[in-house]
């Protein structure tokens, strides 16, 4: 029996279950956008993790480091090349750890594992061959560049207070770098100061007035070095968990027209090694819960208005490195799409998720570089959902979540739909708030009906887990399995069109996306 009969016998046997079907209706709110998002809106990290970076009694770094990542593989390139431009933050835990191999830095050393040392390994170094290696890597896939930055440079550990870094940023070692990057033409879209200092920190912190104060001479080093405001790479800060008096305390020191953009990190799924992750990945009321950091920050970016907004810099869901049996799986989808919807809702510009490549989190599997299950929905994400968001209403069951954005091919609407229930399927009637408002009569007052009518197919992207095993490593788009081709390039996404008169069907744990062309809103054209 060829691996297509197989495939073919577990879809129709994972179709045989006691799942029941609710009908729900959705309220789409076209009128007036209530966000919109970076076009680049879908992010993904590289790390600077060795190989010898391990928790939870493994190692799940391989070579997918910035200093040992192969930038020669097929898939790997494939892989970025599919989102026709994606966003790579470079960066991590150990980049204020980070020397770069220009100007007056003789000695570039790898890191090495030392005890007693911030996260337990030495100082590192980024030659200026890596450098020259890893841009021409980005020009080839079409990568938009956001790099992280040493923000403890010049900084020494407090005699005072454990885990408190005082004194000014020394950037002389960063200036190199920027002169040496401009001098051979590589384009970096933004440059992020430091990584999770602020607040508490992890693993070490700096104050906020004192990181104001340096954003402010690194925001001057840019403008200098880039005079054509044109080509001027974004300031963004602080890139660490969300504390709101840090947060308001740098943003005051920096003032107006410094950060470009707000940046935080999100691992509401707690450590790695929970066993109780596969249950709280689908729990409605345990994914709400970090809707107040997204809140928080929504509104500090509105009282100081940076130009860019909020970013989310990095999230995995699972801290340290994920977990090993959800983070790569099927299951992580319900976390990170609910993720990118309300992320997008809170009026953030941009997500990256950590990682691309490396740890369990990553999109790709570390030692193959086979796409795990969530690269199928953040490439369909990236290619459907436009940067306009709408409002959404359904109020019918928790365990279905839903988010609306303008298509991103024009005309047209496009909605995500996470079903979190393992027992309950959907059909989805969907409404228009402006025929919601045009057709309501006062007798109609108490129980009115504005369902919206289109008369052209729907393109449909059902994406469930083979058998039903939602902690499995291969998803099906339409029933058919996402897997790369023999020249490991990534599978044709075509959508299903379905007739515009049938509900949208959502099965019980599947994740769909949707496109209406006729679905006319006055925000949309």
């Amino acid at each position: 029996m060829d691996l297509k009969c197989i495939f073919g016998l577990v879809i129709i046997v994972s179709r045989i279950s006691l799942s029941f079907t609710l009908n729900v209706n959705v309220v789409i709110q076209g009128s007036t956008p209530i966000a919109e998002t970076d076009d680049n809106f879908v992010c993904a990290t590289l790390d600077w993790w060795p190989t010898e970076k391990c928790n939870y009694n493994q190692c799940p770094w391989g070579k997918a480091g910035l200093l040992n990542l192969d930038l020669k593989k097929k898939v790997l390139i494939n892989a970025i090349k599919a989102f026709n431009s994606l966003r790579i933050k470079v960066g991590g835990s150990l980049q204020d750890q980070v020397v770069y191999g220009v100007g007056e830095v003789k000695n570039c050393p790898n890191f090495m594992k030392k005890e007693g040392s911030l996260f337990g390994f030495s100082q590192g170094c980024l030659p200026m061959e890596r450098w020259d290696k890893l841009n021409n890597f980005f020009n080839q896939t079409g990568v938009k560049v956001t790099f992280g930055l040493n923000a403890l440079l010049g900084r020494n550990v407090s005699q005072n207070e454990k885990g408190l870094w005082v004194g000014d940023w020394n950037s002389k070692n960063t200036r190199d770098f920027m002169k040496y990057t401009i001098s051979r033409g590589y384009k970096v879209d933004s440059y992020e100061f430091g990584n999770q200092l602020s607040g508490a920190g992890m693993g070490t912190r700096v104050e906020a007035e004192q990181y104001g104060k340096d954003v402010i001479v690194l925001k001057n080093m840019v403008k200098d070095l880039h005079p054509d405001p044109k080509t001027q790479p974004k300031v963004l800060g602080p890139s660490g968990f969300y504390d709101e008096k840090w947060f308001n305390a740098f943003l005051e020191v920096s003032g107006q027209g410094v950060v470009d953009g707000v940046t935080h990190h999100i691992y509401n799924l707690g450590p790695g090694d929970d066993l109780n992750l596969i249950t709280k990945i689908q729990d409605p009321s345990y994914l709400n819960q970090v809707a107040q950091t997204y809140r928080g920050v929504f509104n500090i970016v509105n009282k100081f208005k940076p130009q860019s907004g909020a970013w989310v810099s990095e999230s995995g869901g699972a801290l340290h490195g994920g977990a090993k049996d959800v983070s790569p799986t099927f299951a992580d989808g319900f976390w990170y799409f609910d993720q990118l919807g309300m992320a997008s809702t809170y009026n953030h510009k941009v997500f990256c998720r950590q990682t691309l490549i490396g740890g369990n989190y990553a999109l790709l599997n570390t030692t193959t570089f086979i796409p795990n299950p969530d690269y199928y929905g953040a490439l369909l994400w990236h290619r459907l959902m436009g940067s306009i968001v709408l409002a959404v209403t359904q109020v019918s069951n928790p365990d279905l979540r839903v988010y609306a954005h303008c298509a991103k091919k024009k005309p047209g609407v496009s909605i995500s739909f996470i079903n979190l229930s393992k027992d309950s399927s959907f059909d989805v009637t969907l409404s228009s708030y402006e025929h919601h408002r045009r057709n309501l009569r006062s007798t109609d007052a108490a129980k009115p009906n504005f369902e919206f009518t289109s008369y052209m197919n729907r393109e449909e992207y059902h994406l469930t887990a083979l058998g039903g095993d939602i902690q499995g490593q291969i998803v099906l788009l339409n029933d058919v399995p996402m897997v790369s081709t023999d020249t490991f390039d990534i599978p044709a996404m075509d959508p299903k069109l379905v007739k515009a008169s049938t509900p949208i069907s959502v099965a019980a744990h599947s994740i769909v996306y949707v496109t209406i062309r006729d679905f006319h809103t006055p925000v949309c054209v």
